[in-house]
């Protein structure tokens, strides 16, 4: 029998709320109870958020909040409105995100070299991708240690795609985000706050695949997959799992817990693959 976590109690910050996986995995969390304080650059989003949140009747509260993850201030800001407003904050969930179309409008159909890329974009990108997470997650740690009790979770994305070609600074900008995630969670152990990774498992239905990419979107991940396991990172259930990357494709929400986190996790960062070259015995991981 499975049974949906209760998250009463608890209030957690999800970037890029106002659609695609951020969308998802906030009204997920306010469905089952959390406060939570939905950021995204962009407010008329985060509005269309917050009114599928009250259509749904949400046991929880979303509160929405126009938020420039690349602004030191306002991440600062953010972390005192989530205290003020939700009571305290004992999750982060870092899914804001600029995808190859930011870079080129047409860059699934002609993938850009790396020296055809725009400078400020690029660093755009490297900015909500990577400094983003940081700012946030920086802000919020002292106060989650102080807690003894909290949440990071950041979404990066597939190895393959981390070094694909033409899909630069995307594909950099989520390694950058996978070893600093390995990074923190070994910071973090033993304060009682973890540091997982949540991925879809594959190019999702989102926007930041344009409707005219040349993609099925029939077969593109949903933006769905996400809900379950944020839940269960979210809650008193994954107390003491850190480290670790999570597919959310292979979480079967019909399962027990138990089962879903043994077939949709491995550690962050691909540990074999070191060993394996190390040992000379290199094989690329899915």
């Amino acid at each position: 029998m499975t049974t949906t976590p209760d998250l009463t109690g608890k209030s957690v910050i999800v970037t890029g709320a106002g659609s695609g996986l951020g969308q998802a995995m906030a009204l997920g969390l306010v469905g089952a109870g959390a406060s939570v304080l939905a950021l995204d650059v962009a407010g008329d989003r985060l509005q269309d958020t917050a009114k599928l949140a009250a259509a749904a009747k949400a046991k929880g509260k979303l509160l929405p909040l126009a938020c420039d993850v690349r602004s030191e201030t306002s991440c600062a800001a953010a972390i005192a409105t989530a205290k003020e407003k939700l009571g305290g904050l004992t999750g982060l969930v870092n899914c804001a995100g600029l995808g190859m179309a930011y870079l080129r409008p047409d860059a699934f159909e002609k993938r850009p070299k790396f020296w055809e890329a725009d400078p400020t974009r690029w660093w755009d990108m490297m900015d909500v991708n990577v400094r983003g997470p940081f700012l946030l997650a920086r802000a919020v740690m002292p106060s989650l240690i102080a807690n003894g009790w909290g949440r990071v979770v950041n979404v990066t994305t597939s190895f393959n795609t981390m070094i694909m070609a033409g899909n630069m600074p995307y594909g950099q900008s989520k390694a950058a985000l996978e070893a600093a995630s390995a990074s923190w969670s070994a910071d973090t152990r033993g304060t009682g706050v973890t540091v997982n990774i949540l991925v879809p498992g594959g190019a999702a239905d989102t926007a930041l695949v344009p409707q005219d990419a040349p993609f099925d979107r029939s077969k593109l991940v949903k933006p769905d997959v996400m809900v379950a396991p944020i839940l269960w990172l979210m809650s008193d259930l994954s107390d003491g799992t850190t480290g670790m990357r999570f597919v959310g494709k292979h979480w079967n929400p019909q399962k027990p817990w138990q089962e879903s986190m043994q077939l949709s996790s491995a550690p962050i960062a691909w540990p074999d693959l070191a060993a394996a070259a190390a040992e000379g015995q290199y094989r690329r991981p899915d």
